[in-house]
């Protein structure tokens, strides 16, 4: 059996505490003999630069370039000054983990799956909104991740002290938004289709009747669809989508936009599924992967054993998908769905909630109902 080495980064916040869980997720699966891993830990981010001046320990990113796949907490440190710790820079301490890692490891789609679990209520209309089921809401939202309007530079133009002018790039190029739009069909195919009527369907959301750059990118989707005559294709503004997501959430397959579009559709999904305790999230390119929760470092609930771990733990499932795919591994493969479906399993369940789900669980005891579900659906 393959040893699959995973470097994981808890980072801060409650960071540590949904990786510390999420990782017992790869125990159980190796005690089943479905795999094999070998997890170095490696301190980092805000708290780390806090103390040491440095975002990690070095060689920390020739461990991550050697790793099969990385499992990242959360990132954002609140100093004892009360300030968000920043690099010398301005920068967040923790872009090279959330930004660094990204660019150079070359993960260019972030993978963004939006599902709604029985027994979870979704947080549109409200924390106790019930309008849509568990049945209605089951997609995956392909952002591009290295290029529109998150490249570095600006021009800046500052006269007697005062700026008065900054403009920022929006760049896509055809190489960046032809892979990513590729791999959204890909998906799609291995899918079951949109709840609403099992279409098998990819839905190009942008803002291309304002933006040029965005135009090419409509341009490069179009052109990939024609390779995929079995997948319906379609394309929508992304402020008319996001009124679509919340009205007909069920006729949402596989999603695919530019990174600032996908950036704001993502997070309308994770509403769509019960909030971000619920939204897992991956980084994926050719080579690499990187695997995160999406709720940030929380820093008020740092330490008090109430963070929703269930996340982090959706996140190693989709890291095992990933290796199970990419590697030949059905059993992995096996394994990422029986983490899917012992998640569906415990949130049926109102004492594996915690308390942004309305109940009152800690971390730990959430992690033990998913846990418990899992050792079933492993045997």
């Amino acid at each position: 059996m393959a040893t699959h080495r995973i470097v994981a980064l808890p980072g801060d916040g409650i960071g540590p505490e949904v990786t510390t869980q999420a990782l017992r997720v790869l125990d159980r699966v190796e005690r089943r003999g479905l795999g094999h891993f070998e997890v170095t830990t490696i301190p980092c981010a805000g708290s780390y630069y806090e103390q040491h001046g440095a975002e990690w320990p070095d060689g920390s990113f020739e461990r991550c370039v050697a790793a099969d796949a990385i499992l990242l907490g959360a990132i954002g440190h609140v100093g004892k000054n009360g300030a968000t710790v920043r690099r010398a820079d301005g920068e967040l301490a923790g872009y090279e983990q959330v930004i660094g890692l990204r660019t150079k490891l070359d993960l260019y789609a972030n993978v963004r799956p939006v599902k709604l679990y029985a027994g979870v209520r979704h947080l549109v209309g409200g924390r106790h909104a019930s309008i849509w089921a568990p049945q209605d809401v089951d997609m995956v939202i392909l952002r591009e991740n290295t290029e529109d309007a998150y490249v570095p530079g600006a021009f800046e133009l500052t006269r007697g002290g005062e700026r008065e002018l900054v403009v920022s790039p929006i760049i896509i190029t055809s190489k960046g938004a032809e892979r990513v739009i590729r791999r959204a069909f890909e998906l799609a195919m291995r899918r079951s289709g949109a709840p609403r009527d099992h279409t098998r369907r990819v839905t190009c959301v942008d803002k291309s009747n304002v933006i040029r750059a965005h135009r090419l990118f409509r341009d490069v989707f179009t052109s990939v669809a024609r390779d995929f005559p079995t997948v319906e294709a379609d394309a929508i503004f992304v402020d008319a989508y996001v009124h679509q997501l919340v009205r007909e959430p069920e006729r949402s397959d596989v999603v695919v936009a530019p990174n600032f579009a996908g950036d704001i559709v993502t997070d309308l999904g994770a509403a769509l599924q019960g909030g971000m305790g619920m939204a897992a999230s991956g980084n994926v390119g050719d080579r690499h992967a990187m695997f995160e929760p999406i709720h940030g470092s929380a820093p008020p609930l740092a330490g008090k054993g109430v963070a929703n771990p269930t996340a982090a733990m959706l996140s190693v499932g989709l890291m095992l998908g990933w290796l199970g795919q990419t590697r030949g591994d059905a059993a992995l493969e096996l394994a990422a769905a029986a983490v899917d479906r012992a998640v569906g399993q415990a949130m049926e369940q109102s004492h594996a909630h915690t308390a942004d789900l309305g109940g009152a669980a800690t971390t730990t005891e959430a992690a033990d109902a998913i846990l418990k579900a899992l050792d079933v659906e492993l045997r």
